[in-house]
């Protein structure tokens, strides 16, 4: 059976059904995404004065994130315009460096990921506060390395580019009050930011199997079915222009403010 409108346009919106349906979902990922923005910017500016992190997230892996997914999309765009001439090596050349890129980005947010899920705050009965990544664990003891501070207001500004020197710090678990993580249930900031990282980083991973499939097994219609195939590598990039889109805004939203 012919399917109607996958590589010939409509004639009442002047698009393929493939690219219709897509600019159709992304509609939809606008709202999403711009839901969880709105969040943000209320949460934001509801806070308290002098209550709201800064610094706490690495600028230069953020920049190295940011270079990386300008140049997939870049790559994402060669791969489909080496499609329309008729090249299909330089397209596998450039999936290939796409799917590369967009393993790097994860890798990349694993790692951010990690440092912040091993940083603790630990509170101890004599009302200290100690903060810093977690080292050794044992029945009896914790080691931090990190340092002690004076209230929770001073570890808000500046965690990934503090210039306090850090020592290692053993903690009996005798005298610990309470302690927990940087994760999601710290505060309002991470959150947020693990909300829409997260969710950001789903959408990496359904971009990868999608290239991936389309740069292996998928390319097959390549030989059978060029124009359609074709138009299936640009309904992807679509949707991977729009990720790369939402990085843009991570990025300065919450790195550099």
């Amino acid at each position: 059976m012919d399917i109607p409108y996958t590589t010939k346009l409509r004639p009442d919106t002047g698009l393929y059904n493939g690219k219709l349906g897509m600019w159709l979902f992304l509609a939809s990922e606008v709202m999403l995404f711009g839901g969880l923005f709105s969040a943000y910017i209320y949460l934001r500016v509801g806070a308290p004065a002098d209550t709201w992190p800064h610094g706490w997230l690495n600028v230069t892996l953020g920049t190295i994130n940011t270079v990386i997914l300008a140049l997939s999309a870049i790559t994402t765009l060669l791969a489909w315009a080496a499609l329309k001439a008729n090249q299909f090596s330089r397209y596998k050349l450039f999936g290939a460096i796409t799917i590369v890129l967009a393993i790097a980005f994860l890798g990349i947010k694993s790692y951010e990921y990690r440092d912040k899920l091993t940083h603790y705050q630990v509170h101890l009965k004599d009302g200290r506060i100690a903060d810093g990544h977690m080292g050794e664990k044992t029945a009896d003891h914790i080691v931090l390395h990190g340092r002690y501070v004076a209230s929770v207001a001073e570890t808000l500004n500046g965690h990934a580019k503090e210039a306090h020197a850090h020592e290692e710090i053993k903690i009996a678990r005798a005298d610990i009050k309470s302690m927990k993580n940087y994760g999601p249930a710290q505060n309002n900031f991470l959150a947020i930011y693990y909300s829409i990282t997260s969710l950001h980083a789903l959408h990496i991973i359904g971009g990868i199997i999608v290239l991936a499939y389309l740069w292996g097994p998928g390319s097959k219609m390549w030989h059978t079915e060029p124009e359609r195939f074709t138009n299936r590598v640009e309904v992807t990039g679509l949707f991977w222009h729009f990720v790369d889109l939402v990085w843009i805004f991570v990025f300065p939203v919450f790195y550099l403010t």
